[in-house]
């Protein structure tokens, strides 16, 4: 037995099949399932957070909680979600392909019209975590940021979450005041929703304090006769920056030297953990590597104004991340708990003049309070950027929104006793989609393709269970290749090697070809040296492009 989790040979297997994202490489039901102690599981899902944001990942904000969990558990430095946050949602909770799920596209993007896997919103197609948790008889519960629809067929509550507080759509004002922004504005007021029902926040609102309070009474309101199954999602650090100001103030200075020393001292600290190699060199700078010498002294006061406000926004979601810890430590839960942690993207290079969530956001944006002395209060609204972005996601290339890896690579932590691969650092390749049939074989549960009296999608993730055990060398085999598509961008990973290609305006819409073992930055395309590997990679694209029914560019 190891800690509480242990097996035995059955027949009863949980249930895998090929498909969409593991294209070309068949997937073999696993030959045994747990018999467990009924673990509770809580996954924990930050909001753009960036790769080296957290002090076990090279931060150098402070993070004693996550850090704790981190170096207690496993530390996953090759997990991948899709470039933006309801896509990967859509995934996590599903454990298949984003356009299986529905959201094939943001709903925001325009690019949802209502077509099979551009429904803009979680579909019935598939089952949520919450649904096969619950036939599971775990209690399922959730607190946070939802942004799968906004409808009440589509609210958690009908998704299988017994006990839900959510916001409902992808952003808002992190004090509660107004709706996204600084104050109220036509079709930008965000919606929370209370077990299906509509509901207020209080006057004294922090949008990561909330959920995790939430989260705690619901998790003491359970049954205790029953396991349950927790999702926590914060909305930190997603814009707009906003945090306390005795927070802010913690961080005053840190950051004057600007996102090149940054980014060197970063790195730095990660060739020192292991967690990228020594002769490792950061992508470029986009689109202008000497951005922070041409900005004027007033300039680069509110640059590093931005990064002292998301280093509290960090900050602040560790502290209730400990909260939540510390709860289940103190009732007797902890041990027996299964944590997972990851961020649904790449940290976000946006700024106003490109971003669109909501009508009318560029004059409701205009109108908040931005001097310098108010900036990270609930009347401001500011972005991280481009460049802070590119600095959390290096060695990486780009950020959030982008298919390159600075877009996709997210830092991840696994921890409970009863896994053998503990307070080790994790090189395998995996997918947010994993957690799903991770979860589902750890709780003895099966992947149907029955839900509720209704057919749904197979689950395309793999189990990491296996490779958590430390049964297993890798969770995807050499000859899995795993596919994502979103607005255009399209990527296929196969062991060391990543397909990309970049539609306009992110790229020449050229596929290229990229071996990351040897260039994780991804700056020399050596396609034309592999065309072998090439042509077998675009085979499974098309596998996959037919099953998801992927639209034109």
């Amino acid at each position: 037995m190891i800690g509480r989790l242990k097996f035995n040979l059955l027949a009863g297997a949980l249930m895998l099949t090929s498909g969409a994202l593991v294209a070309g490489a068949p997937v073999k039901p696993l030959k045994s399932r747990p018999q467990v102690d009924r673990p509770n599981v809580v996954i924990i899902l930050a909001d753009d957070l960036g790769f080296s944001d957290i002090g076990a990942f090279g931060g150098e904000i402070a993070t004693p909680n996550l850090d704790q969990l981190a170096h207690a558990g496993l530390r996953l430095t090759d997990f991948h979600a899709s470039p933006t946050c309801s896509p990967t949602r859509s995934m996590l909770l599903s454990g298949t392909d984003n356009h299986t799920a529905g959201v094939g596209a943001m709903a925001e993007s325009g690019r949802a019209d209502g077509r099979w896997g551009y429904e803009g919103h979680l579909t019935t197609r598939v089952a949520t975590l919450a649904e096969r948790m619950r036939g599971a008889d775990y209690t399922t519960l959730m607190a946070g940021k939802w942004h799968l629809g906004l409808d009440p067929d589509q609210d958690p509550h009908a998704r299988g979450f017994e006990h839900s507080f959510a916001l409902l759509q992808g952003a808002h004002n992190h004090f509660g005041k107004g709706g996204f922004g600084p104050d109220d504005h036509p079709g930008t007021a965000a919606w929370y929703s209370e077990d299906g029902v509509r509901t207020g926040i209080p006057a004294q609102f922090y949008s990561s304090d909330y959920f995790t309070s939430k989260l705690i009474g619901q998790i003491d309101a359970a049954p205790k006769d029953k396991p349950f199954f927790a999702y926590l999602a914060f909305t930190a650090p997603h814009s707009p920056l906003q945090a306390p100001a005795e927070l802010i103030a913690k961080y005053k200075g840190r950051y004057d030297g600007g996102w090149d020393q940054l980014r060197e001292q970063r790195l730095k600290r990660m060739k020192k953990l292991g967690l990228v190699d020594d002769n490792v060199a950061p992508a470029p700078l986009s689109p202008d590597a000497r951005a922070w010498g041409k900005l004027d002294a007033a300039q680069r006061q509110v640059e590093a104004r931005k990064m002292e406000i998301y280093a509290a926004m960090v900050e602040r979601m560790d502290e209730n991340i400990g909260r939540l810890v510390q709860h289940l430590r103190a009732t007797g839960q902890y041990s027996n708990t299964i944590f997972i942690f990851s961020s649904d993207n790449g940290a976000a290079g946006e700024v106003p003049q490109t971003f669109s969530v909501m009508p009318g956001e560029l004059e409701y944006i205009a109108r908040a309070d931005n001097r310098l002395d108010n900036l990270g209060s609930a009347s401001s609204f500011v972005m991280y950027g481009p460049y802070w972005a590119q600095a959390a996601m290096a060695p990486s290339r780009m950020h959030k929104g982008w298919m390159t890896e600075g877009g996709t690579r997210v830092p991840a932590i696994v921890s409970y006793a009863g896994f053998k691969r503990q307070g080790r650092i994790g090189t395998a390749y995996g997918n947010v989609m994993d957690i799903a049939p991770t979860i589902l074989e750890a709780a003895g549960g099966h992947a149907t393709l029955s839900v509720d009296k209704r057919e749904v999608a197979p689950v395309r993730g793999r189990s990491m269970l296996p490779y958590l055990l430390d049964r297993s060398p890798a969770i995807h085999g050499e000859g899995d290749a795993v596919a994502m598509e979103l607005h255009g961008q399209r990527s296929v990973r196969q062991g060391r090697w990543k397909l990309l290609r970049l539609s306009p305006p992110f790229g020449d819409g050229v596929w290229a070809l990229y071996d990351l073992k040897d260039d994780p930055a991804e700056q020399k395309n050596v396609a034309a040296e592999h065309p072998e590997q090439v042509r077998t990679m675009q085979v499974a694209w098309d596998q996959y492009a037919a099953e998801a029914r992927i639209a034109a560019p």
